[in-house]
């Protein structure tokens, strides 16, 4: 393992400032922050990666001047302010879910539908004398949105603060922004329009292009890093099945297991002998301890054929980790790369 110290920097404030902590801290990676006034931690895990703390929206810039290596903030800001220099890792950490959108006021009873804002478009230049105003601060991503929906006679109308009520203070007609359950906008008399969805955004890895396909000690502390993450997503979606069962011998039960798709497991069960009185011994068949890793969709209906084939005693554990034959976000990064590790 290198020493060499590199950065990777986190949201200090913000909407996904605390759960992109607890991300880590799920992922077996555990950030140590003796000052909580400090802007400077550490992952034990990965002693050569130093943690930094800044705005959000100021981690892309970090990353692509160089500042830091790596960084975790939104999609939604890396897609409205793209950098050359800068590598999305992985687009989906599974957290900071929420979706930019175009919403309209409720009292606009016909607009359903892009089609439906473009038509009002042409009705507020040939009636009103001006273009529509539309609250965002995304002007990247709705000016290329509405163009592809043949939108051209608009004012982008840049917003700060609570940008919802744009329509009803008179400074907007419409607005563009993020939404995580569309409350606050049903709240402000304002809805989505049906195909109104320019990106579903969640919180996402990034990195330095140039620092990663020139720097292999970095790649090795990425590859620790991916590891885990990997590795702890993919767990999410098993559960671990243990039970006690009856039956002539392993391959009997082993192959009433393998035979259904949703007690095969990830290879195919485990099943081991359970040694138990020799003053039972008379008994025709022996008890067996099987262990199975089943998704966690179909807990229940494992959980169900086990029972109906004699299984007993059964214990479900969620797992934590699951580690393949390689992290395969780290095979996808250096195919991106385009470098041979």
């Amino acid at each position: 393992m290198t020493n060499k110290p590199f950065a990777i920097i986190l949201p200090s404030k913000g909407a996904i400032a605390d759960p992109t902590l607890s991300f880590m801290r799920d992922c077996g990676l555990p950030i140590d922050k003796p000052n909580q006034r400090q802007y400077i931690g550490s992952i034990s895990t990965i002693p050569s990666l130093m943690v930094l703390f800044q705005r959000a929206t100021d981690v892309l810039y970090k990353v692509a001047d160089g500042s830091a290596q790596l960084g975790i903030t939104g999609l939604d800001i890396v897609a409205e302010t793209p950098r050359e220099n800068v590598i999305i890792i992985s687009d989906k950490l599974g957290y900071g879910h929420c979706s930019l959108v175009v919403a309209v006021p409720d009292m606009w009873v016909d607009v359903d539908c892009m089609a439906d804002l473009a038509d009002v478009t042409l009705e507020f230049r040939d009636h009103k004398h001006r273009n529509i105003r539309i609250g965002t601060k995304y002007p990247t991503l709705a000016r290329r949105f509405l163009y592809q929906h043949n939108i051209y006679y608009f004012t982008l109308v840049k917003a700060d603060g609570a940008i919802e009520a744009a329509p009803a203070l008179g400074y907007a007609d419409i607005i563009i922004d993020l939404t995580q359950t569309g409350t606050t906008l049903r709240e402000n008399n304002l809805r989505i329009l049906s195909d109104g969805t320019l990106l579903k955004s969640q919180a996402c890895l990034i990195g330095n292009k140039q620092a990663l396909q020139t720097d292999s000690e970095l790649r090795a502390t990425v590859r620790i890093l991916l590891e885990y993450i990997d590795a702890a997503q993919r767990g999410k979606n098993y559960y671990q099945l243990v039970a006690n069962i009856q039956g002539v011998n392993a391959e009997e039960i082993g192959g009433m297991l393998a035979s259904n798709p949703i007690t095969f497991g990830l290879q195919g069960p485990t099943i081991s002998p359970i040694y138990t009185d020799v003053k039972k011994s008379y008994d025709r068949n022996a008890w067996f301890t099987l262990t199975i890793i089943i998704e966690s969709r179909n807990l229940l209906s494992a959980i169900e054929y086990v029972r109906s084939i004699g299984g007993t005693q059964t214990i479900a554990s969620p797992v934590r980790y699951v580690f393949l034959e390689e992290s395969p976000s780290y095979q996808n990064l250096v195919k991106a790369l385009d470098i041979t590790d």
